[in-house]
């Protein structure tokens, strides 16, 4: 395990804090950055000692192996296999996983994370609705997207689906083309569509280790 796992600067103790915060008590990053740097700074500002996304992802990483090795692997698991039997069903609009649950990091209080590149959210809206599944509507904090969320599997039995599944929160991204043409690629950016899920459920034996 790499020394930058454990604590030995300002920055290091502020990602340990923010990824317990994330890992523990389910915060997002932003929020759990900001939570971490008061206490562990003293509400002093902290500039460029504040960590950036990659090295709490590294720390929500450590975590888990440290503290959550028993339980983390078996909920990642699962959380992966609900979220191919909700891209299986949002099949013909080519959703992707995005976030924790692709990368690894999901825990505890986790949601899924899909994405759909589309330029008419309503064409997806009423697909849900004649599929009788319920769902809320947001906007995208920063890229102007639409999201739908919703449980799966739905309460109403959707043929075909939801067997073997544990209901979860799902957060359907519905991203413009010209924004997603826009966004970067990259770490944070990743993306996986269904035939990559698939293989990557496929590969995942029953704890969830890869």
């Amino acid at each position: 395990m790499s020394s930058s796992f454990f604590p030995s600067s300002l920055r290091d103790e502020i990602a340990a804090v923010a990824a317990r915060l994330i890992a523990e008590d389910g915060m997002d990053y932003a929020g759990a950055k900001r939570r971490a740097a008061r206490e562990v700074a003293n509400d002093e500002p902290v500039g460029a000692d504040m960590p950036d996304n990659a090295t709490i992802e590294e720390a929500v990483r450590a975590h888990h192996a440290l503290f959550m090795a028993d339980s983390q692997p078996a909920r990642l698991a699962s959380l992966r296999r609900t979220a191919l039997d909700a891209m299986r069903h949002l099949d013909a609009f080519a959703p992707s996983l995005v976030g924790a649950v692709l990368n690894g990091t999901a825990g505890e209080h986790s949601d899924i994370h899909l994405s759909v590149v589309d330029d008419n959210a309503k064409d997806i809206e009423i697909f849900l609705l004649n599929a009788g599944i319920d769902f809320d509507v947001a906007e995208g904090s920063s890229d102007g997207s639409e999201i739908l969320s919703f449980e799966w599997p739905p309460r109403s039995p959707v043929p075909g689906r939801g067997s073997g599944v544990v209901r979860e929160t799902v957060h359907l991204a519905v991203v413009d083309p010209r924004t997603h043409r826009s966004m970067k690629t990259g770490r944070g950016n990743e993306r996986a569509n269904l035939a990559a899920v698939e293989a990557l459920v496929a590969a995942t034996d029953g704890t969830g280790h890869e």
